[in-house]
């Protein structure tokens, strides 16, 4: 599903965003993504839909090279990639239902998306993904409105109407309680098993991690310094990833940097 060959990313500043990763990520996968801040965990995501070019290496997604694509192309690759961020990305002063169907903008030319007009099909698949994320009552209320934690199950309903293939969710419980926490992390995790999308999860709570995903990768400095199934990130291992014995009052502390 994602391919990424030798990919390196260095900002203007000169700052190594990523170090010569090489990694494969196959279909129906949840991967957890760990490491410090700056470890490079938000630039691998962002890299994989394009949202930052790397400077060097290719990313390929179901075979196609999302490094060299163009237009057209680009567009196509995008719409089986859904995102979701920490700071949510909705349209605060609109509704639910129109933040979910935003997620069917690839499907549609600019013109009729920007007039809203989205056929019958798309407000059903819509609602669909509400249900499915159990706030369907809240499909005409605006976005602004919505708690926190609701306004990330509306982002999870987006990514779900986009009929995306794989989910790429930067930091999306940063910011929450640890009861929306778990909500949120559940919904993700249902979804992977049900669907069988294939789901990168950046994190900063170790136990989460180890909770939630089948597989841990582990940056530092922007190289991969851990790549493996959950059973194996022991304790030890999380002290190499973060250079020091982590425990769980250091990982609160980490998390609110």
């Amino acid at each position: 599903m994602i391919e990424i060959r030798n990919a390196s990313k260095t900002y203007a500043n000169g700052t190594k965003g990523l170090n010569h990763i090489n990694l494969t990520i196959g279909q129906g996968e949840f991967v957890a993504v760990v490491g410090l801040s700056g470890a490079g965990k938000s630039t691998l995501l962002r890299s994989m839909n394009r949202l930052h070019d790397i400077t060097e290496g290719e990313i390929l997604i179901g075979g196609k090279s999302i490094t060299a694509a163009k237009g057209k192309q680009l567009r196509m690759i995008r719409r089986d990639i859904g995102m979701i961020f920490q700071s949510f990305n909705l349209l605060k002063r609109t509704s639910v239902l129109r933040n979910v169907l935003a997620g069917r903008v690839g499907y549609h030319s600019t013109l009729r998306t920007v007039l809203g007009q989205f056929p019958k099909q798309d407000v059903e698949l819509a609602f669909r993904a509400l249900d499915r994320v159990n706030i369907a009552e809240k499909a005409y209320v605006r976005a602004d409105e919505l708690s926190g934690g609701q306004q990330q199950r509306v982002a999870i309903a987006r990514v779900l109407a986009q009929e995306a293939k794989i989910i790429l969710a930067d930091e999306p419980v940063a910011s929450l309680d640890p009861l929306t926490t778990k909500q949120v992390m559940d919904d993700l995790k249902r979804i992977n098993q049900e669907s069988g999308i294939t789901t990168i999860v950046n994190l900063h709570f170790i136990d989460l991690a180890r909770q939630y995903a089948t597989r841990i990768i582990g940056l530092r400095a922007g190289g991969i310094v851990f790549d493996g199934p959950v059973s194996e990130a022991t304790d030890e291992r999380f002290a190499e990833i973060y250079g020091r014995p982590i425990g769980k009052e250091e990982m609160l502390e980490e998390a609110a940097v």
